[in-house]
């Protein structure tokens, strides 16, 4: 019978594919430790897993690292180590007497094994082992950078808004002006706001609005302790909010309400190459409808979500008529939020009769239901008083 440590030199003599430890002594600390053999800048190292019952911590060693960690842990905590290398399966097991009992079978096949924590490293822009400051403070890293396990979905979803928005970007953009509608409590305007400036390399300037002055002046510290100094806080209200600068982005997540339309028409009026919308709370249009099919409108939980349907579904034409290339995307699933779709519209060439297709569609539901959205007025009082193109 080897000693443990027979047995970890004669695992590491091999190539290790994966090591799973479990069947610890009590629950306190380490549930289960999963080590996986991953090539960092052309250096092996074997990275470990460790399980608590609500988070995951991952940290990086050497073979004989590994080896020293992976003996105190059998040694201590956990009785029972299966090891797949890329011929072997091997099986130690210690029993509460202290017996161990260990045992070696060839395998008929060389063990291939799918990366899957680099492939979900390559599928996020906002990295593991990067120390994010924002992504720290709300909890989903921890201070070294690694994710914590109870977090990931939130991870998940902060990812998929900087991926609509870095697919947005030209790759040689040097520069981004972007004002934050009803900013909030600013997470992802800070998320945000790093990346366009560590990781695409931008120089960023972003203005976060909201009519809190109490959340207002607390974002501000936050950006002063991070050391963002092109981000930067204001009091006010998106429908008044002026400028001088040449907006490039607009951004409004959760705006209630008739904010959303006010964002959006804040953004055509300064012809801003990108919006980014998430509404919420479309109470105006669910308020008005009087046309349409009854069968529609009988319901009121019906009534809401077509309310908030045909809001959107206005809103994206009306963008169309004014020149943006549009889509309507799912922001996170629907198993999170029932809001979860973003406008997403793109500065760009759009022909004259795709415009004047989308502004009829638009007027001939908001004939039919009998309804006046604030975007639609908006955008008809600016016509009439600065000849507007409206596309027709």
């Amino acid at each position: 019978m080897r000693e443990l440590q027979e047995v970890l030199d004669h695992i590491f003599s091999q190539t290790v594919s994966r090591i799973i430890l479990s069947n610890p002594e009590n629950n306190q600390g380490y549930q289960k430790i999963a080590v996986r053999r991953i090539q960092i800048k052309g250096e092996l190292q074997y990275q470990f897993e460790k399980y608590t019952r609500t988070q995951v911590f991952h940290e990086n060693l050497t073979a004989e690292e590994a080896k020293k960690s992976l003996l105190h842990c059998l040694q201590t905590q956990f009785r029972q180590m299966e090891a797949l290398t890329d011929v072997q399966t091997h099986l130690w097991k210690r029993s509460k007497k202290g017996k161990q009992l260990y045992h070696e079978k060839t395998r008929e096949q060389p063990y291939q094994e799918t990366n899957l924590a680099h492939n979900r490293e390559k599928q996020y822009l906002l990295r593991e082992g990067n120390v994010i400051p924002p992504l720290v403070d709300l909890g989903i890293f921890t201070p070294e950078g690694k994710i914590v396990q109870s977090k990931y979905d939130k991870f998940k979803q902060i990812n998929r808004f900087v991926e609509m928005v870095n697919d947005s970007i030209p790759e040689n953009r040097k520069t981004l002006t972007v004002v934050d509608f009803g900013c909030g409590k600013s997470y992802l305007t800070f998320i945000l706001y790093y990346f366009l400036t560590e990781v695409r390399g931008i120089e960023a300037r972003i203005t976060g609005l909201d009519r809190r002055r109490d959340v207002i002046e607390h974002c501000q510290r936050i950006a002063e302790k991070y050391g963002y100094h092109g981000l930067h806080f204001e009091i006010g209200d998106i429908a008044g909010y002026k400028t001088e600068e040449h907006v490039n982005m607009v951004i409004s997540l959760h705006a209630c309400d008739t904010a959303t339309d006010y964002a959006i028409w804040n953004a055509i009026a300064w012809k801003a190459d990108m919006i980014f919308s998430v509404p919420c709370c479309q109470h105006e249009v669910n308020q008005q409808l009087r046309g349409g099919s009854s069968a529609i409108t009988r319901y009121g939980l019906l009534k809401e979500r077509f309310a908030a349907l045909m809001t959107d579904s206005i809103r994206g034409c009306l963008l169309e008529s004014q020149g943006y290339h549009v889509q309507l995307l799912e922001f996170i699933d629907m198993a999170h939020s029932p809001k979860n779709v973003l406008i997403r519209g793109i500065r760009g060439t759009v022909s004259d009769g795709k415009r004047r297709e989308a502004l009829r569609q638009a007027e001939a539901a908001i004939d039919e239901y009998q309804v006046s959205p604030a975007l639609y007025r908006l955008l008809m009082e600016s016509k009439e008083r600065d000849g507007w193109n409206n596309g027709t």
